[in-house]
């Protein structure tokens, strides 16, 4: 199984264009160091490809990416389909990127489906643009992509998009965050791709437990980031977000684990683990834990 991440950064991409933090400026004076938003592309055999989210830079993200370059003919791509995690902004708005007549498929829990049916209509929009088959998962069900990759669903967290609103929701099921297992049958690997991780728990404690790569969510460094940067007034936690450092803090669980890659991603433009030169970041790195970039890429 080949994984190669597109990109690392939350919901408002690094740097964010309307914000003046400290991490935000130190991107834009040096743009090597940006980053795209959060996503990875996964192969069990090197030639049919499937993103897991597409996100508002989903064209820049293939175009870096060999891998995922079109051809031998006109209009063949190796992208095969796109795998959601949840139903938010940055990680769907890209499917209207995906519109020129490709064929592919797009998996996500009913929730999900459901709220680009009708909230974000994207189903609706993209109709006459391409021919995309709309595919539910099951939590705890796996399903074969292909030949050789299978994934499972679980859930990480409950809390919908907030274009929805609780008001306006039309089911009661609360499989609106999951993480997924992934598992090259031929070889045995086994990988967990989890952006939105909103506690550490028993539940997911299993998931990763015999896992051989593990990207998990880094959005914020502490739980009360946001006001502490003057950035806004939400904890990461409200905001479905664990912290990674701190007592239970994502970084000591993550460090803990068998697994030979642990990678952090979904990291937002005020967590200073994304600067190459900060405290925090040697902190994580000398824990044996990654910071997710654009171009790695590992084979499970």
């Amino acid at each position: 199984m080949l994984i190669h991440c597109l990109g690392a950064a939350a919901g408002g991409g690094y740097p964010q264009w309307n914000c003046a933090c400290d991490g935000c400026v130190k991107a834009r004076a040096k743009p090597e160091a940006a980053t795209a938003h959060a996503g990875i592309a996964v192969s069990g055999d090197g030639e049919k490809w499937f993103l897991f989210n597409a996100t508002p830079d989903v064209h820049h993200q293939i175009a870096a990416d060999p891998a995922l370059h079109p051809g031998p003919g006109i209009r063949e791509t190796p992208v095969a389909g796109v795998v959601l995690t949840d139903a938010e902004f940055d990680h769907t708005i890209g499917l209207l990127m995906l519109r020129e007549g490709s064929s592919l498929t797009v998996y996500g829990t009913n929730p999900v489906l459901e709220a680009l049916n009708s909230w974000f209509p994207v189903r609706a929009l993209l109709g006459d643009y391409a021919d995309l088959t709309w595919t539910q998962v099951g939590i705890g069900e796996p399903l074969d992509l292909d030949d050789r990759l299978r994934i499972t669903p679980f859930l990480t967290g409950a809390k919908p998009p907030r274009y929805v609103g609780t008001s306006r929701l039309r089911t009661s099921s609360r499989e609106w965050e999951v993480g997924y297992r992934l598992e090259d049958r031929a070889t045995g690997g086994t990988a967990v791709y989890a952006p939105t991780l909103p506690r550490w728990d028993e539940k997911f404690a299993r998931q990763v437990a015999s896992a051989d790569c593990v990207f998990v969510d880094g959005t914020f460094w502490t739980d009360d980031e946001m006001s502490s940067t003057g950035a806004g007034s939400r904890t990461g936690r409200s905001m479905g977000h664990m912290p990674v450092s701190g007592t239970e803090g994502s970084a000591r669980a993550l460090a803990g684990l068998p697994a030979k890659r642990k990678i952090y991603t979904h990291i937002n433009n005020t967590n200073p683990i994304l600067d190459e030169e900060s405290a925090q970041r040697r902190w994580v790195t000398d824990s044996g834990i990654e910071i997710g970039r654009a171009g790695l890429e590992v084979e499970v």
